[in-house]
């Protein structure tokens, strides 16, 4: 396990400094606070696209929930209220984009998204480098960081020509690395690095990404007892937009992976029913602490009021829910639809490794070895530092983790991570 600290980071002094200047103009009457309510923000995006329609309002039961949960349990800083705000302005006018875009060239929609090979696994099982290795062969399509944190180019995009999404991407990272270093240690990144879909389902208000940034345990809840097909259908129609701007041949496969599919499954299947599924499997005791300190160095930026010990006990659950979601659905698809993969597979041998993948796949490897390769020399020269984190910093034991988790590393022979220092997944 990682070395034991009991006192998880703190955020640095820039978001200190910025919630206090913002405390200081609200106080002094030159700011406002913003207005989170959703007929606002909504008004707000139509009248500064000057468009209105905002396409299916499926998301609009999210939407509310994610408001209701921020008011009443995140207890957001002044920096984080303007953070709120920020997103969810961003998702309605890209909502609103999208609409434009599809309404003038229909033929968007038409593109097919063939058998996706789809990364599913816990937070921190190993779904990025995963997803990586496979994003560097040509014959698949893949989602680039800035089109995750923006799928819908601007209303002035032209195929081919400049992409100004590529700069705010640049500009969110270092934003990132003032506010909280320590999330750009767990998961490294950069506007062309290959990237999970998540900030298409945050465009129906849905996913994981909003209880990893923000304490709202009744909206996780929630999303847990509804049904998400109406998200994934978005997450369909961006991904044949982003497509269409990558000017993509619309036969080749989606890569995919997110941890939030090991909730929605049936969601998954049903809109994409051919998909190819690559379950990701690790010692959850690396698991639920990685995923805990992931949340913490996010929550901890956007509130004053962050507790350690709640953050461990939500992510302990949110991680025993997210596995027994994918264990009842797994006897439901085809033998032949899936395969498994172990983190400490992929440590001990992970050419070895893909080579299995890939004949599960029906693919040959070979074309795909040198830019695996040059993956794995580029993360080896990184020199990046360790994520390091513990359980006992979020009020866990190994004993409990067990408790709760050690029936699924039993069944699905998962080896131990004990003797390793912990790495990003």
């Amino acid at each position: 396990m990682p070395e034991t600290t009991l006192h998880p980071p703190r955020r640095t002094r820039f978001i200190d400094l910025l919630d206090a200047g913002m405390r200081l103009g609200r106080k002094a009457g030159l700011l406002e606070p913003p207005k989170l309510e959703r007929e606002a923000l909504m008004a707000n995006a139509a009248e500064y696209t000057g468009l209105g329609d905002f396409g299916d309002p499926w998301f609009l039961d999210p939407f509310d929930k994610l408001l209701d949960a921020l008011h009443g349990e995140a207890r957001l800083n002044a920096a984080g209220e303007w953070a709120a705000k920020k997103q969810f302005e961003k998702v309605l006018h890209d909502r609103l984009w999208a609409q434009q875009w599809f309404e003038r060239y229909p033929e968007i929609l038409a593109r097919p998204l063939p058998h996706p090979v789809v990364v599913v696994g816990p937070m921190r099982s190993g779904t990025t480098r995963l997803h990586r290795l496979l994003s560097g062969d040509t014959r698949f399509t893949h989602l680039r960081s800035f089109e995750t944190i923006s799928p819908v180019p601007r209303p002035d995009f032209e195929l081919g020509g400049h992409d100004s999404r590529v700069e705010l991407a640049a500009k969110l990272k270092r934003l990132a690395k003032l506010s909280n270093p320590h999330t750009l240690t767990i998961h490294p990144t950069g506007p062309f690095e290959p990237e999970e879909e998540l900030g298409l389902l945050c465009n129906s208000f849905w996913g994981l990404k909003h209880p990893s940034q923000w304490w709202i345990p009744s909206y996780s809840r929630w999303c847990e007892e509804h049904d998400a097909t109406g998200a994934y259908e978005q997450l369909a129609r961006l991904l044949k937009l982003v497509g269409w701007a990558q000017q993509a041949s619309s036969l080749r496969p989606w890569v995919l992976k997110m941890a939030q599919h090991m909730l929605d499954l049936p969601a998954l299947l049903k809109v994409f029913p051919d998909a190819r599924i690559v379950f990701t499997h690790r010692d959850p005791l690396s698991v639920v602490g990685s995923a805990a300190s992931l949340a913490w160095n996010q929550t901890v930026i956007y509130s004053d009021h962050a507790d350690p010990h709640a953050i461990g006990d939500e992510w302990l659950r949110t991680t025993r829910v997210m596995i027994e979601r994918m264990r009842a659905v797994r006897p439901k698809i085809p033998r032949s639809r899936f395969v498994d993969v172990h983190f400490d597979e992929m440590e001990r041998d992970w050419r070895g490794t893909m080579e299995r993948v890939y004949r599960f796949l029906g693919f040959d490897i070979g074309p795909a070895i040198p830019a695996m390769e040059a993956y794995q020399r580029r993360t080896h020269r990184r020199h990046r530092r360790r994520h390091r984190y513990s359980l006992e910093e979020f009020g866990l034991t190994p004993r409990r983790v067990l408790d709760e988790l050690g029936e699924y590393m039993r069944t699905y022979e998962i080896a131990s991570d004990a003797r390793r220092s912990a790495s990003a997944g």
